[in-house]
């Protein structure tokens, strides 16, 4: 059997010991941080925009979550413990005896199946974007209130990783019972913090939860989120009336910021695993043809575009659809050789110009949507408006907020868009699931449908030789790139202001972790 016990886990469950010199935290204050956007739904299953996770992620717990102290290491959260067949296809997880919902009932193993099977086959109405990483589920069983037995019908090499992202919020099954789409509306979880108002384009508030089940947290009394964009939330951090913001600013705003605050502001500065991206809509005519596809991102000079989007926004590196440098990436050579990233612009413009013509559309025009938030969104719409206009294609941009880009995107009512690919943790099952066929994969906002990547995709996430894997996935992200139903274009950085008596905040490669708050104290 392989085994992961319950011992190895007490010091994250219960309380770390803190490092030798470290601070104890204390308890008490309210952390005020800004969010660049305004929740279009409270369902973390429905979503993938920090915008909805950055509010709700305090209120919430998973099965299992990246440990907040060694970063990728799985720990478990409402998990005491876990163990799998020796085969992999058979998980049982044993639950903590302590764990609460705000409303006072325990919570049990038929709550954390309601969320896994809501997860896979989500009722009418309901929508789960990430409905395809579940497939493998074949069968759930809970034999007693603490134990959860997962069946897979195949070997999934990235199981776990899957059950510890944060967006599989834990439900109330009663809940749920009673209203399938109350998490869309309502907040009721297990999480550090209790939901305590919301007030629409001033604030979300919430306060600590004293029958949390990791002991000791959380610090703060509570948290207010405050949606805040663009030069908006800059003055508010320059003049100190927020204490963080967790996506990320630009250098130029960390500049200004720390002319404003000095010492009194810290920053965390690393890699983010999210790319940015243009889906093309397959499903309309002419970007149903390859030829359309593949001149617009011939025409784009990414170097270029990287040097000015570097000092200007918050991503720094071109690449392609898994983050430059990690294991499964394509190294420079390999990304080379691809439509759009090869190093003769002119040549690839020409070619972009003769397709086209090929295709009879020398005079296209792209009815492109951009979500509002300046940074990055609006400076790449920038940038392809200008780079698709060396190749004779005029563009007719829209932004809009959240809520009405997240309409148009799953509605398919666009052309263009710019879109986002962002997890928790290099993995190319987890990465690469939502460039796969629209029919399994519903937030694949290109819409495509490709056999050819469905079987490369299936045939990586069952392979347990690290080699091979790499090869397959490097032959799906190849087949990708040169059917450009979706366009990479750059890759992001997080520029993080904290606050300096903000303490306990631990920092990672992802916007989505690590956001529930409980690690956070103030000095006083």
């Amino acid at each position: 059997m392989r085994s992961i016990l319950a011992a190895a886990l007490v010091a994250v469950q219960l309380g770390a010991p803190l490092a030798a010199g470290a601070e104890t935290p204390q308890r008490g204050g309210t952390l005020v941080f800004g969010v660049g956007g305004e929740p279009n739904t409270l369902d973390c299953h429905a979503t993938n925009t920090f915008a909805v996770l950055h509010y709700v992620a305090p209120h919430y717990s998973t099965l299992l979550r990246y440990d907040p102290e060694a970063y990728p290491r799985i720990v478990g959260d409402v998990a005491a413990s876990w163990t799998s067949s020796d085969d992999r296809l058979t998980w049982t997880f044993r639950l903590r005896e302590d764990v609460v919902f705000h409303d006072g009932t325990p919570l049990t193993a038929t709550d954390v199946k309601a969320t896994l099977e809501r997860l896979r086959t989500p009722p009418p109405g309901v929508v789960s974007v990430r409905k395809a990483q579940f497939s493998d589920i074949a069968a759930i069983e809970t034999p007693d209130s603490r134990t959860l037995i997962v069946t897979l019908a195949a070997f999934d090499a990235s199981f776990e990783a899957k059950m510890a992202s944060p967006w599989n919020c834990i439900y109330s099954a009663a809940r749920l019972a009673s209203d399938p789409e109350y998490p869309h509306r309502r907040v009721m979880g297990t999480g550090p913090f209790v939901f305590a108002d919301y007030q629409q384009g001033k604030a979300w508030n919430g306060r600590r939860f004293d029958r949390y089940h990791h002991a000791g947290q959380p610090y703060l009394d509570g948290f207010q989120a405050v949606p805040v964009e663009g030069p908006s939330m800059v003055n508010a951090l320059a003049a100190g009336h927020l204490q963080a913001e967790f996506r990320g600013v630009t250098p130029a705003q960390r500049d200004r910021i720390i002319a404003a605050r000095g010492d009194k502001v810290r920053f965390h500065e690393g890699d983010r695993i999210s790319v940015y991206v243009v889906a093309l809509n397959t499903q309309r005519p002419p970007f149903d043809d390859v030829r359309v596809r593949r001149a617009l991102t011939l025409a784009l000079d990414r170097r270029a575009g990287q040097a000015t989007m570097t000092r200007i926004s918050s991503v720094r590196t071109a690449g392609g659809f898994l983050r430059p440098g990690s294991p499964m990436a394509a190294t420079p050579a390999e990304l080379a050789a691809a439509p759009g990233f090869g190093p003769d612009v002119q040549a690839a413009r020409v070619e972009a110009r003769r397709l086209l013509a090929e295709a009879g559309q020398g005079q296209l025009k792209v009815r492109l949507i951009s979500r509002s938030i300046e940074n990055p969104h609006q400076q790449i719409a920038v940038f392809l408006i200008d780079q698709w206009r060396q190749i004779g294609v005029t563009t007719d941009h829209q932004k809009l907020e959240t809520g009405p880009w997240q309409a148009t995107l799953q509605a398919g009512n666009f052309d263009a868009i710019t879109d986002f690919s962002a997890d928790p943790v290099d993995d190319p099952t987890i990465q690469l699931e939502r460039f796969t066929s629209f029919d399994r994969a519903p937030n694949n906002a290109s819409r495509a449908i490709d056999r050819t990547l469905d079987d490369l995709f299936e045939r990586q996430r069952r392979s347990a030789d690290p080699a091979a894997r790499r090869e397959l996935v490097r032959r799906f992200e190849d087949r990708l790139l040169e059917q450009a139903y979706t366009i990479p274009l750059f890759w992001a950085v997080r520029i993080i202001p904290v606050a300096s008596e903000v303490q306990g905040w631990p920092f990672s490669p992802s916007h989505f972790l690590f956001q529930d708050l409980a690690t956070v104290w103030i000095r006083k």
